[in-house]
């Protein structure tokens, strides 16, 4: 059985930090400051959130992986059913927008709590994170 990390006592999982927004530190709801911007840092721990580099990894990801389920569900709603396009424009503009801003935010907090957990920092770099 795997031992607890003592130094990530307290701290919110990987999933847990993605689903709520939570500060990887402490855990309290800090880590953005809009839709999907980033806070600079949390307001409770002060934890310098501009540090990490997440990147633009997760829209790419994300565009391409929202985008093939949700032309699959239109392209079997329109075989199956045969809808008019009012319907599809009432579906499917809204269901875009919500899996895409909750995926950006998801991804984007999962990959900062990992980035947080491991401790990663710039390649070649003798700069260690504290944790």
């Amino acid at each position: 059985m795997a031992q607890a990390n003592p130094d990530n006592t307290g701290q919110p999982g990987i999933v847990q930090a993605a689903l709520f927004g939570l500060c990887p530190r402490c855990g309290s709801r800090t880590l953005f400051d809009g839709m999907t911007k980033f806070a600079s840092c949390c307001r409770v721990c002060t934890l310098d959130f501009d540090s990490y580099n997440v990147g633009d990894g997760p829209a790419a990801f994300l565009t391409l992986i929202i985008g093939a389920v949700l032309v699959g569900l239109a392209l079997w709603l329109e075989v199956s059913v045969h809808p008019p396009f009012w319907v599809h424009v009432l579906l499917w503009v809204p269901l875009t927008t919500a899996a895409v801003i909750w995926g950006l935010r998801a991804s984007k907090a999962a990959l900062l709590a990992a980035e947080h957990q491991r401790r990663a920092g710039e390649a070649g770099s003798k700069d260690v994170r504290e944790p």
